[in-house]
């Protein structure tokens, strides 16, 4: 697959400065570990506070890395002076979250001037190195441009 050309020569240093201001990001504990064009990598521990009644990573947790993954990567062909916001998504659970480690990918199908449509895909890395995947998600991203938000 060929990846599309980003509009903004500086999108890794974009991305990466955007991300550090997540908050929510820094609590999950996750980190930015791959910002290509159209595509987006962020991984992230098991941790006992993420988790619902069953030791799983709660599902909300789940959604909530995989959202980040796919407006980062839609994020990363947009211009320099462009903000993203999620508009839709949908998530499919596919195993429990049982980690110990987790990988969350989102990557361009369909970039847009205005709207774009990302996948999102939730790998559970096991003991022993195996490889589930975990969740899916399909995300339309807006581009935001002269309403006062920042990066």
């Amino acid at each position: 697959m060929n990846s599309p050309a980003p509009a903004d020569p500086g999108f890794r240093q974009r991305v990466h400065d955007s991300f550090a201001r997540q908050g929510v990001m820094h609590t999950l504990g996750a980190t930015l570990e791959v910002a290509d064009p159209g595509r987006v990598v962020i991984v992230m521990a098991h941790k006992p506070e993420l988790t619902q009644q069953h030791g799983f990573v709660h599902a909300g947790i789940v959604s909530t890395a995989l959202d980040s993954a796919c407006g980062y990567a839609a994020f990363s062909l947009m211009a320099a002076d462009a903000a993203v916001l999620t508009i839709e998504f949908k998530v499919n659970l596919l195993a429990p979250a049982r980690g110990p480690w987790f990988r969350f990918e989102g990557q361009v199908v369909k970039g847009g001037r205005t709207i774009s449509v990302v996948e999102g895909k939730a790998w559970q890395h096991e003991a022993g190195g195996a490889e589930t995947l975990c969740a899916t998600m399909t995300a339309t991203v807006m581009t935001v441009q002269g309403r006062g938000l920042t990066h």
